[in-house]
Parts: C-alpha cells; sequence; structure tokens
C-alpha cells in the first residue's frame, strides 16, 4: 500500500508539472520564450528596469560586457537574469551576442590548456569579466582577459558558459 502510494504521488508530481509547462507554453507566444541564451551587455552604465517598459520603476546600471541570461523575450524587450540570480528588464538593443563570463569564486586559475598539470598562466579574483573564446567543454571554457591574457579557465569558476 505504502508503495502504490508514492508510486501515484510520483505520477501526479510529473503531471503537475507537465500541466505547469503546458500553462508556461500556452500563455507567451512561441517568440515570447527564449531558450536560456547567454548575451552581454554592449554598452556603459545600461539601465535595468522591474517591467518592460521605460516608465518602469529602474532597479540598477548594468556595465558594458556583464554577462546575462535571458530567460524570456518580449516585444524588444529581455527578462535577464545575472550571475547573482537577479532578474531585470533590459531593451533587447542593449544586448550583444558577443560571450562573456564573470569569475563567481574568489580566485579563478587560468591555465595555458584545458588540463590543471599545465602551466598556471594567470589567476582572476571573483567578479572579473573575461571574454569566452570558445565553447564550453569538458569542464573547460578558453577566455581572454582584458589586459590580452588567454587561458582555459574550469566552468566551475565563472558563470555565463
Amino acid at each position: 500500500m505504502r508503495f502504490a502510494c508514492a508510486a501515484l504521488l510520483k505520477i501526479f508530481q510529473h503531471s503537475r508539472d507537465l500541466v505547469v509547462l503546458g500553462i508556461a507554453v500556452l500563455a507567451f507566444p512561441a517568440h515570447a520564450i527564449a531558450a536560456f541564451e547567454f548575451f552581454s551587455i554592449n554598452d556603459n552604465a545600461v539601465i535595468m528596469y522591474d517591467a518592460p517598459s521605460l516608465k518602469a520603476v529602474k532597479l540598477y546600471a548594468a556595465t558594458r560586457d556583464l554577462p546575462v541570461e535571458a530567460v524570456v523575450k518580449v516585444e524588444g524587450w529581455v527578462k535577464i537574469r545575472d550571475s547573482e540570480g537577479t532578474l531585470a528588464w533590459v531593451e533587447e538593443k542593449a544586448l550583444s551576442e558577443k560571450r562573456y563570463v564573470i569569475v563567481n569564486v574568489p580566485l579563478a586559475e587560468v591555465y595555458h590548456t584545458a588540463n590543471a598539470n599545465s602551466a598556471l598562466i594567470f589567476q582572476a579574483q571573483q567578479n572579473v569579466i573575461m571574454e569566452m573564446l570558445e565553447p564550453p567543454a569538458n569542464g573547460w571554457v578558453k577566455v581572454r582577459h582584458r589586459d590580452g591574457q588567454e587561458g582555459y579557465v574550469r566552468t566551475s569558476q565563472v558563470w555565463g558558459s
């Protein structure tokens, strides 16, 4: 009896999740759903809003190259999430497809190759933004620091990859 109740509960949970997903798909037009893509801010001091309108409350200003994740796109606006999990709306024209990552640990180590046994090129402190040069592979991503140094960092040490 206990096993049967647990099995029914799992089926109910799965069904409920499917219903919620179905409602979300029906509630937004197909073009409004983003594929959780990463972008970067393409200008200095881009204003983030609490709603998709220039008349909405201004939350904060984001700096150039800040990596953000698109959650929803609606009529020239994108709801984004930053590395700290903050959600905000930004005008779509303020986003660039150029990819950047931000260090999310106290000190990230950047190596010559995608191997911790290779030469350590440099270390980057938390919140340092670096350009992503290649897509992540096997837990590593190739990056370039603003000073021009390049190397590989573990994906677990950065956000935005």
